[in-house]
């Protein structure tokens, strides 16, 4: 299987990139991973909400196929702790996913369609985080998942 991270719009502090790319190194030990960062979207001044949303949508869907099992990180998704998300990553490996992908929306969340596309969500906390920080936390959690699953030291059960 392999594990894609969608986000919108670049991290523009060099410190959480710093981090993202050791966590990102150190996940490649274990699983394909590709962090991708869809460009925001321009001249956002005079679009709705709603626009916005739909134009990021569409960024999405050029970017993924339908193959592709798509979980996206919302506040109202799931809520793992780090053990049952290691498990819900094996569960996944385990069903002959070819592509996993993980999607980080812009400042108002998903378009309807991203919504129906998807066939999950993954709440990382109640509290609200920027979306640079969120990668940094995917990232993390997907490393520590597949350390839990090998039963390796890097998590203190």
């Amino acid at each position: 299987m392999k594990i894609t991270l969608l986000a919108i719009g670049k991290t523009d502090d060099k410190n959480l990139q710093k981090l993202i790319d050791v966590y990102q190194k150190r996940l490649s030990h274990y699983v394909p991973f590709t962090l991708e960062v869809i460009p925001d979207i321009k001249k956002t001044k005079n679009l709705s909400e709603e626009q916005q949303k739909q134009l990021e949508g569409n960024e999405i869907l050029k970017r993924t196929s339908t193959t592709d099992h798509l979980i996206l990180l919302d506040e109202k998704g799931v809520s793992y702790s780090s053990i049952k998300f290691a498990n819900f990553l094996q569960k996944k490996m385990n069903s002959g996913l070819k592509n996993l992908v993980f999607v980080i929306g812009g400042p108002y969340g998903f378009s309807q369609e991203i919504y129906d596309r998807a066939q999950g969500k993954v709440s990382l906390s109640a509290m609200t985080f920027s979306h640079q920080m969120v990668r940094l936390f995917v990232v993390e959690q997907l490393y520590r998942g597949f350390t839990i699953l090998r039963n390796e030291p890097y998590h203190h059960r």
